[in-house]
């Protein structure tokens, strides 16, 4: 099992939920977040005074997969997330030892 974790544009997320749900995934978690990488952030003017905006507006969705839809999922976010731009985002992959389902007590990929 797999944990994959994208960060990626805001207004991304319901192109990417749409893509991962036409593979068959259908559970993900999704936060909002701030960051900044290579963008390093903008300047913005406010009532004509200038501010720098350091940590820009992300999110961060956590995928538990099957070690076998990894390469699918990954290329899907991937496409979907990706507007050509800087700061399109990063995708994450570690692995996963172990998964529960609360409700059944189900474990591993069956709880997936």
């Amino acid at each position: 099992m797999k944990l994959v974790i994208a960060i990626i544009k805001p207004f991304k997320l319901d192109e990417v939920r749409d893509a991962l749900t036409r593979i068959g995934i259908h559970g993900m978690t999704v936060s909002e977040v701030k960051g900044y990488g290579r963008q390093k952030g903008h300047m913005e003017i406010y009532r004509g005074a200038e501010y720098a905006i350091n940590f820009l507006p992300k999110v961060r969705i956590e995928l538990a997969i099957a070690t076998e839809q990894l390469e699918q999922v990954v290329e899907t976010v991937a496409a979907a997330a990706k507007t050509g731009q800087i700061g399109d985002g990063k995708i994450f992959v570690t692995p996963m030892e172990q998964a529960v389902r609360i409700r059944t007590g189900e474990t591993d990929t069956s709880a997936l």
